[in-house]
């Protein structure tokens, strides 16, 4: 695992539906993006996500909704820069919930650390298609510059990444991958999803011979 609860590999998915199709191939950290739900789905959703994950020792990371995610128990969250504005974060350092915090420029990286956060997200990486960005792709020179900037701090890397590019962007300086459209358009996601986990094994297995 890289830092608390995190994984080379890292899958985004917008509902328990995907969640019960992708943790139990042997997903090992996953994050819960609902987006513009009810609030009854909203906690429906987490609570299943949470009682699934448990099941197969998967690392669950809830997107967003902070305070549904504190009141069932789930104990890391991912926060984009608005939603950190408005968290609060006292209370979640005092739940011992994991931050995970999204960053675009350096303005928002140094908003991100002074959160003291569990990682640092950088994106997209490369031009993505599922989801429109206001950013333009960041390439990998910025994943070295912020990598020398947070140092032993976990740097998730995101947004248009294949298997093909995987080690390259490890090897930029980037800790985990977060990845969403490479498997999630895909005629096969569940055999996309096993060739990334063949991937992450690899790389963990290279990390440990050179412990």
């Amino acid at each position: 695992m890289v830092g608390i609860g995190l994984d080379v590999f890292y899958p985004i998915v917008p509902d328990a539906a995907w969640l019960r199709r992708l943790v139990p191939l042997g997903v090992k950290t996953i994050q819960l993006r609902l987006k513009d739900a009810p609030p009854e789905r909203i906690r429906r959703e987490i609570g299943e996500s949470l009682e699934l994950c448990a099941r197969h020792a998967c690392q669950l990371i809830v997107n967003d909704y902070w305070r549904e995610a504190l009141s069932l128990g789930a104990d890391f969250v991912h926060l984009g820069q608005e939603d950190l504005a408005e968290a609060d974060v006292p209370s979640l350092r005092a739940r011992e919930v994991q931050l995970g915090i999204s960053t675009h420029s350096e303005e928002e990286l140094a908003t991100a650390l002074a959160a003291t956060p569990a990682y640092v997200a950088l994106g997209p990486i490369y031009e993505t298609r599922l989801k429109a960005m206001k950013w333009a792709p960041q390439g990998l020179e910025r994943i070295a510059a912020w990598k020398k900037r947070i140092g032993s701090l976990p740097l998730v890397a995101v947004g248009g990444i294949t298997p093909e590019r995987a080690d390259g962007v490890l090897a930029a300086g980037a800790d985990s991958i977060a990845v969403i459209t490479d498997f999630f358009t895909h005629a096969d996601p569940e055999a996309r999803v096993r060739q990334w986990l063949a991937w992450a094994e690899r790389v963990r297995n290279g990390r440990d011979c050179r412990d």
